[in-house]
């Protein structure tokens, strides 16, 4: 496993939102991110939680936070486990005042559940090989030398994969 944070939530060419892990640790423009589908609810839950705002009424996340909270539990960690047909999955790990329970979730409440606990984030390393992206289509380097032209060039590269992408693609 290796610890990830959200990088960002993008859309794909036909208007579907992405939410984009990048490992921690890793140079901005290097290594990979893992780029997973998901609908347009948890995307605006998840964008709220990770830019600190929170919506006017609670949402469903903010919810399950509150119930967890009352029973004296927390979100631990959150697992993106493996990924078949096409379908990534996800598991949280809650614990409780009788101890550690494993759930199985979909990943994009499993993220926005950590966003607004602060839990940890990890993906299967075998996730990220198989189905991450390189950094650099999603990110530009900081570095003085890279041009705009480069950029653009990046920038044209990445919609292009987005425009030719399925998410079956990435079935195991």
């Amino acid at each position: 496993m290796v610890q990830v944070r959200v990088l960002g939530v993008a859309l794909d060419q036909s208007g579907q939102h992405i939410i984009l892990l990048k490992p921690l640790g890793e140079d901005e423009g290097r290594g990979r991110v893992l780029p997973i589908w998901i609908g347009a609810q948890e995307a605006t839950s998840i964008l709220i939680a990770v830019q600190g705002e929170q919506a006017p009424r609670p949402l469903s996340h903010d919810l399950m936070k509150l119930l967890l909270e009352a029973v004296g539990s927390n979100i631990e960690r959150v697992d993106v486990t493996r990924i078949e047909d096409g379908t990534f999955y996800a598991e949280l790990t809650i614990m409780t005042p009788t101890g550690p329970y494993v759930i199985d979730a979909r990943p994009s409440d499993s993220v926005a559940l950590a966003s607004r606990t602060d839990a940890p984030l990890f993906v299967a390393d075998e996730v990220l090989e198989q189905a991450g992206i390189p950094a650099e289509m999603v990110e530009s380097r900081s570095d003085e030398e890279e041009s705009e032209e480069s950029a653009d060039e990046k920038l044209e590269e990445f919609k292009k994969f987005l425009e030719d992408v399925d998410p079956e693609d990435f079935q195991g």
